[in-house]
């Protein structure tokens, strides 16, 4: 490994506050970095430094000669007149790759069309040609070209900034998969999508009070390894520390991805969660919900719905019970919008018959935001819903919900006009609880939410007494609070899925000859690495068994030690030799640990 990035004691601030004060760390050419923490922490600032496109105000950034470094930023402006051709391999984007040019198109021999169109492929825009012009294109589709762009030209270092806004479930898949596959270089990734940071990164860079804090491990790892933190500190404050504890116990009971640590790291991270119950009690949750909503909640029978001559939904059936925990997966103009708008009756099919329960109350999150009373101030805006709340068994006063949702006290007075987009998302999601429901219609619930603010909302709906019905592309949330999956797969029906996401990607058609298959749920290894023999897999699982066996009666040597040291604090010629027999147990443990780590590795 090599370093290509070093910081040094880099701050930056603005107007508004210091985002990152004296930063130190590096950046090797095989890394693969996952950037997570709370909206405006500082994670584009710190890409923005990274790529060259803003200077620090103090500390040193330097960046190995002719590093060629390609940058997908939040924002995206494409010439309006050029065509996907001219941004893809040529040169109209160029200016804005951040790239060294003498690695641009001019030294590099394409592949062709077909393997361009492979990439648009993969990204969800089968159908865009290449001499389409990016002007009238959408917003989404804009940020997939300018991703395509990057994907098929060398580049030593990737920065990405949200590279899964606009993708669906499977263009996420397709994305992680090339990533792991075909990138070479490092990669640095901004991504509130918890699985594809599994999928895709080795460590974990977390941005908050100014600080960038390094994990090893992608997103399970960073929960894990915040939890040994917060076991450590002797201040903590105890609400964060029971979502920990929470999002933990979900990681070990099943989650799809989950980092492969060695036993004696986490078992003590295992005692913070050894009482921790289910994430759900799911009988009691549906006894509740049916007192709430009867037998009936919803019922379509042959529903038949056309956009022009499009057709949407053909003949299509879908039956939903009190206490149903529902996800809608499917490509984007499927019809999953469609769908909900259904169920709300905002939309009259122009076939069959929907049928909603009397006691039915439902509660619909758009993916638009002009519902928002833009004038009030955010505890205003609760207020004209509610005041007091009651979510499963806790009754909260709307200040109190506010702070659920990461509204402090010093954001309750704010002018919802002056709140930015993850904030309004929240805000969004706020009234609509506030109100009340039986019944939960989320279309792209996640949008613009950080990582901690998913956590908050999953824990709510942990304990939620009623119907969910969740229309999403976030796979770790699909699978995080739905019990069921159904697809909408083009076909115009909806299709129930027992075997949930990894049944919904064997069903796609594969994306374009040399595309890989979809990513199901391993956690990133390093490109063209060669498996071990069944043979060697053996033995290193007993080598692995022996060092553990190792590690824990060294640390129990060590424990010894503390012991005596403490019962002979007062002898100085003998805590001088109980502290070297403490160093020399310390480094040999280290020692045992390393063995353990590289040994692991070789094994994946």
């Amino acid at each position: 490994m090599a370093n290509i990035v070093n910081l040094d004691r880099v701050a930056k601030q603005y107007a508004s506050g210091v985002l990152l004060d004296d930063v130190s760390l590096g950046l090797d050419d095989s890394d693969r970095v996952g950037v997570v923490g709370l909206n405006g922490a500082g994670k584009s600032t710190l890409l923005r430094l990274i790529t060259g496109a803003e200077e620090p105000d103090s500390g040193r950034l330097t960046r190995r000669r002719g590093l060629a470094v390609g940058s997908l930023p939040q924002q995206v402006d494409l010439p309006p007149t050029a065509t996907v051709r001219d941004v893809v391999v040529g040169d109209a984007w160029l200016p804005a790759l951040g790239a060294d040019t003498e690695h641009g198109p001019a030294e590099h021999v394409w592949a062709g069309d077909a393997a361009v169109r492979a990439v648009l492929r993969g990204l969800g825009m089968p159908g865009l040609g290449l001499d389409t012009e990016t002007g009238p294109l959408s917003g989404g589709e804009k940020r997939r070209v300018a991703l395509a762009a990057l994907l098929i030209r060398p580049a030593d270092l990737l920065i990405l900034d949200e590279p899964t806004n606009h993708l669906d479930i499977a263009g996420v898949s397709w994305l992680a998969a090339w990533l792991t596959r075909e990138h070479r270089g490092a990669l640095a990734v901004v991504t509130h999508d918890r699985w594809f940071l599994d999928a895709v990164c080795t460590t974990t860079w977390e941005v908050a009070d100014g600080t960038v804090r390094s994990y090893e491990g992608g997103y399970a790892a960073w929960t894990l390894a915040r939890a040994e933190r917060v076991r450590r500190e002797t201040v903590t404050e105890a609400r964060r520390q029971n979502l920990l504890r929470k999002e933990l116990a979900w990681l070990q009971r099943g989650a799809p991805a989950r980092t492969s640590k060695p036993k004696f790291r986490i078992d003590a991270a295992n005692a913070l969660i050894a009482d921790v119950p289910q994430p759900r009690d799911g009988v009691s949750l549906h006894r509740l919900a049916t007192a709430r909503l009867g037998k009936q909640v919803y019922d379509l029978e042959n529903v038949t719905v056309a956009h022009g001559d499009r057709g949407i939904l053909a003949d299509a059936t879908f039956r939903v019970g009190p206490g149903d925990r529902i996800a809608l997966v499917g490509a984007n103009g499927t019809g999953k919008t469609t769908l909900l708008r259904l169920l709300t009756e905002q939309l009259t099919p122009d076939t069959g018959t929907v049928r909603v329960g009397q006691t039915v109350r439902a509660g619909y999150l758009s993916q638009q935001l002009s519902e928002l009373p833009t004038d009030a101030r955010v505890l205003e805006a609760i207020e004209q819903v509610a005041r007091r709340v009651r979510l499963g068994d806790r009754e909260l006063t709307a200040a109190q919900l506010a702070e659920l949702f990461g509204f402090g006290e010093s954001r309750l007075w704010s002018v919802v006009a002056d709140l930015s987009g993850g904030e309004r998302r929240r805000l969004q999601l706020l009234r609509l609880l506030a109100g009340e429901p039986n019944v939960l219609l989320l279309d792209e619930p996640t949008n613009d939410l950080d990582t901690d603010t998913l956590a908050e909302l999953e824990d709510l709906l942990d304990s939620w007494p009623g119907t969910l019905i969740v229309a999403s592309h976030d796979r770790y949330l699909v699978e995080r609070v739905c019990d069921t999956v159904f697809a909408l797969l083009g076909d115009g029906a909806v299709t129930h899925l027992p075997g949930g996401i990894d049944q919904y990607l064997t069903l796609l058609p594969e994306p374009g000859d040399g595309d890989q298959t979809p990513v199901t749920a391993a956690p990133a290894t390093t490109p063209e690495r060669t498996g071990p023999s069944a043979a060697q897999v053996r033995a290193g699982k007993k080598e692995l068994a022996r060092l553990e066996r190792l590690v824990a009666r060294l640390e129990t040597k060590e424990s010894d030690l503390h012991t005596q040291l403490a019962e002979h604090a007062t002898d100085y010629a003998k805590v001088t030799e109980l502290d070297a027999q403490l160093a020399q147990l310390r480094s040999e443990r280290a020692a045992a640990e390393e063995e353990w780590l590289t040994l692991a590795a070789s094994l994946d």
